[in-house]
This record gives C-alpha cells, structure tokens and sequence, in this order.
C-alpha cells in the first residue's frame, strides 16, 4: 500500500460517494419498472422478477470473469490497473447499457412479439449493471482504504447513504416518466414505455461525466506488493456456483423456472458450506476463501441483497391485491410513494449510521441519532409531496422510525452487535407482515428497509477483516454474492404465483433472510476473536 496517510478522510472520498448514488437510483427504479412491466408484457409474477434478474446476475456475471480472470492470469487484474481505473472502466460500460435500452426500446415498440422485446430489455438492463459490477468491485474497498481503517465501515455507511438518496428519488423520478405527475380514477397519466428513454439518455450523459471526473481527478493509488496465490480450490467452488446459475438459467427460458431456481440456490449455499468446511481442514489454495468470516459473509450477503430486492420489488403485487391495502388493490400508478418510503427507510437509516464519521460527543452523537433519522424521514416526505403524492397515512411510519433508533442505541456501534439485532428486528417485522393486513402489514414490511439500511457496510467491513492481501479478491468474491438480488425475487416471484400460497405469504422468504443474518452477526465475532482480532473494539 502507499505510504500516504491513512487517518481521517482522504478528499477523494467525496468524489468516489457520486457513484453509490448511480447504483441505488437505478436498482431502486427497478421497484416502479416491474409492476409496469409485467402489465405491459402481460407476466407472471416471477417472470416479472427476472429483471431484477438481469440487473444483479450481472453482478454475479462481473464479478466472476474479473476473478477468473485474474487466476488465470496469475496476476490480480483489479490491483493492477488500479480502483480508479477500475471505476472508470465499469461507467464507461454503463453508458453503452444506457444507450443500448434506448435502442431496444425504440426497436421493441415496433415489434409484435412483446416477449421478444422484453428480453431485449432484460439484455440491456444486464450491460448497464455489468458495468455497476465492476464500479462495486472497485468502489467499495476503495472507500475502505480512503482513511482510517479501523472506521472504514464508517465511509461505507456514508457512501450507502448517498446509495439511498438516490433509491429514495429514483422511484419517484420513474414514476413521473412512466405516469406523469398524477392519475386519473386510478389510471395512470403515461404509459408509452418510450418515456423511459429520457431518464437513461440522462443516466448515459452522467456516467460519462462521472467518468471524465474520475479520470482528471488526482487520487491515491492502492496497491499490494504481495505474489499473486494460486486458488485453485475457490475457483472451483467460484465454478461450481457459475454451474447452477446456468442450471437457474435454463430454468428461465423453460417452464421449470421455479423448481430450477430452488434447485440452484441450493446448490450454491451448499457449494458455500462445502467451501467454508474444507477450508478449515486444509486452507491451502483456497485464497480468501481461507477465511471463516469471508465465507459465511459471502452468504450473508447473498441473503441480504437477497432481501432487500425481494421486499420491495414483490411489493407492488402485493399492494395491488385487493382488500390488502384497499378494499379495491392499488392501481400500478399509486405503488411508487411505498417503494420511495421503502428505500427511503434505507437512507435514513444509513444516515443515521454515518453519524459516526464525524467528531461528535457522547451526548451530541446520541441526541442526533434520534434527530437524524427523522431528518431523513423529513425528506422522503417531502420528495413525495414534490411530486403530489398524499402522505397522510405515513405519519404513523414515525413509530417504526422510533424502533429503528432503539436498534442503534442497543447495537451499540459494533458492526457484529448492530448485525444481530437488526436481524432480529427484521425477522420480527417480517412475521408481523405476515400475520396482519392493511397499513400495519404494509408499514411492517416497508420498514424492513430500515432494519437492511447497515447491514451492507457491517457484512462487507467484517468479511474483510483481517484478510490482508486477499482483499481485493475478497471484494470481487462478495461482490459476486450480490447474485442474491437475481434469484432470490422470482423464489419469492414463484411462490406468489401459487394459489395455495398468494403474494402475502409469499413474505416467509424474507423472514428467512434476516434470520441467517442474525446468525451470521452471532458467529462471526466468535470468528474474529478466534483469529486474535477482535473487530467490536472498533466503532461500526
């Protein structure tokens, strides 16, 4: 590494948060797109799932080349032309994602075959996270090293901070180009799917900007001096998984989409437990994957991204059920003030934690962590009334809100700790979504974004600890784990879809998730301690 000082904050930091704020203003839209997709292209419910599908098995898709890569090569390709570059490189794939679904949506409009034109979508959304991939890969412990390190979950939780502005924003921004800024008797204003050219012309103009900033802007160089080790155990273990995401792929383009995806994300979480047992046998070549708490933080994390996609994106199926919310369901067109409070509960939360990253008091810190969050809550209402949504109803949301700063004070600023309440909470909040209806059920669920809102930034920071020279490769290993966001919504997808089950029971996936990450926050301090690092020392 250099030998620039890494205390306090590096200014490049400043410049790096910018991206974050891509990645949730696209994912997040995702949340509008689908319930206006699947009406448009007439889908099932999991087949309305496969564009999250396609958004995040890029991730996966990404994140594995760049490793195979790099082990085939001998050589960490990702250190060797650096995290600035590495950025570079993935905004300049974004806006030729961006460009190609202008294309295809101009080319679908004039095709006949509406499911032809739909996987056209589906390719293009895969191009514009391919190059999220490789910004995330690069990005995130970038964000790490600007600084000191023993807070560099702190940078993380500010930057996903940012990452939650745009979530917040970007359902509400989609939802004016896809219906305008009002509807009529529950129609919406707009529905030419042509409208969502204008945003992503907008999109590809940033990223290039983004990239030309990037590319002027002096930054430090990071690097290792460390031999490149040969992994040929974890590249193994990083095929076998790339074997049953094809499995799963198949399951897409055939009517066994739903028993293939279970079939396959069996496969992968047992090729993890598989790994995570070996390698404490024997733990030469398995690179990273030598380490317990990356192994089972790889899991964590293909849970988490997992439910956090899940939740919001079987959403507006569920709010569209009629007697749920409403005695008639909501119309597609009134969805998108849920999706914004629900990323909206993941920036205020996220915000909530970067407080740490400032040189507060004791008492400062504590009395702004109940005054942050409703700042942050503050916000998504006014975006919402910006755009003439009606908020009435969302002023009871001020309890879950309450609940959430219950959470940080019990979790006490140690990453393992905030891991297993916040799992707890989450699980609990999911089982009250499930055994209730109407704004109850709904707030319970929505608030299921506050409880994931520092779950990414704890998971990753504590994955990492102590892994040295394996970092890098570590990053790309969890990076690939965001694949979770791409399989686990058509499970939820698919249950929906049976009647024995239905959209609302469906909710049992997510009660699952936060339960493992519950888990995963109770073993791994156990982990670090074992290996005489002892990360709850250090502030989250």
């Amino acid at each position: 590494m250099n030998d620039e000082s890494t205390r306090g904050i590096n200014p490049a930091f400043y410049i790096l948060i910018t991206v974050f704020f891509f990645w949730g203003f696209v994912a997040a839209s995702n949340g509008v797109f689908i319930p206006f997709c699947k009406a448009h292209f007439n889908l099932t419910q999991l087949e309305s799932q496969l564009i999250d599908f396609a958004f995040y098995s890029a991730y996966f898709i990404g994140s594995l080349l760049l490793y195979l890569f790099s082990a085939f090569r001998g050589v960490d390709i990702l250190n060797k032309i650096g995290y600035k570059k590495g950025i570079i490189y993935g905004l300049l794939i974004s806006v030729a994602g961006a460009l190609l679904l202008i294309g295809v949506v101009n080319l679908g409009n004039g095709m006949e075959n509406k499911s032809t034109a739909f996987f056209l979508i589906l390719g293009a959304f895969f191009v514009v996270a391919l190059g999220f991939s490789l910004q995330q890969t690069a990005a995130n412990p970038f964000a790490v090293m600007l600084g000191d390190p023993s807070t560099g979950a702190h940078r993380l939780n500010a930057a996903e901070g940012v990452n939650s502005f745009g979530t917040t924003i970007g359902p509400i921004v989609v939802a004016i180009l896809l219906f305008g800024t009002a509807s009529e008797n529950g129609q919406a204003a707009v529905t030419d799917i042509s409208t969502i050219n204008k945003l992503y012309l907008m999109l590809a103009g940033l990223f290039l900007l983004a990239a030309v900033i990037f590319a002027v802007t002096k930054m430090p160089r990071f690097i290792s001096d460390e031999i490149f080790e040969k992994t040929g155990k974890a590249t193994r273990s990083m095929l076998g998984i790339t074997f049953f995401f094809l499995l799963i792929l198949i399951g897409v383009i055939s009517r066994y989409a739903l028993p293939l995806f279970v079939l396959g994300i069996v496969g992968i979480l047992g090729i993890l437990l598989y790994s995570f047992k070996s390698a404490q046998r024997d733990a030469q070549g398995w690179g990273a994957m030598r380490y317990a708490q990356l192994v089972l933080g790889m899991t964590a994390l293909f849970v988490y991204v997992g439910v956090e996609v899940t939740i919001q994106s079987n959403m507006g199926a569920l709010l569209e059920q009629p007697g749920f919310l409403s005695p008639a369901g909501l119309d597609k067109s009134q969805i998108d003030p849920y999706i914004s409070l629900y990323w909206g509960s993941l920036m205020i939360g996220r915000w909530t934690a970067a407080i740490t990253i400032f040189n507060l008091s004791g008492r400062a810190r504590k009395l702004m962590t109940v005054i942050v969050p409703f700042i942050g809550f503050g916000v998504v209402l006014g975006v919402n009334i910006w755009k003439g949504n009606q908020i009435n109803d969302f002023y009871l949301y001020a309890i879950c809100i309450l609940v959430l700063v219950f959470g940080f004070f019990i979790g006490q600023e140690k990453p393992a700790r905030t891991l297993l309440v916040f799992g707890g909470l989450g699980t609990a909040a999911m089982l009250i979504g499930l055994f209730t209806t109407g704004q109850t059920a709904a707030f319970a669920f929505m608030s299921g974004g506050l409880f994931c809102s520092v779950m990414w930034p704890c998971i990753f920071a504590l994955s990492i600890t102590g892994l040295g020279k394996y970092t890098s490769q570590a990053s790309a290993f969890l990076i690939m784990m965001i694949l979770g966001g791409a399989l686990i919504p058509p499970i939820q997808g698919g249950l929906a879809d049976m009647p024995a089950l239905g959209i609302h029971r469906s909710y049992i996936i997510p009660v699952l998730g936060f339960a493992y990450i519950a888990f995963f926050g109770y073993r791994v301090r156990s982990i670090l301690k074992a290996q005489g690092l002892d990360y709850e020392a250090a502030v989250m």
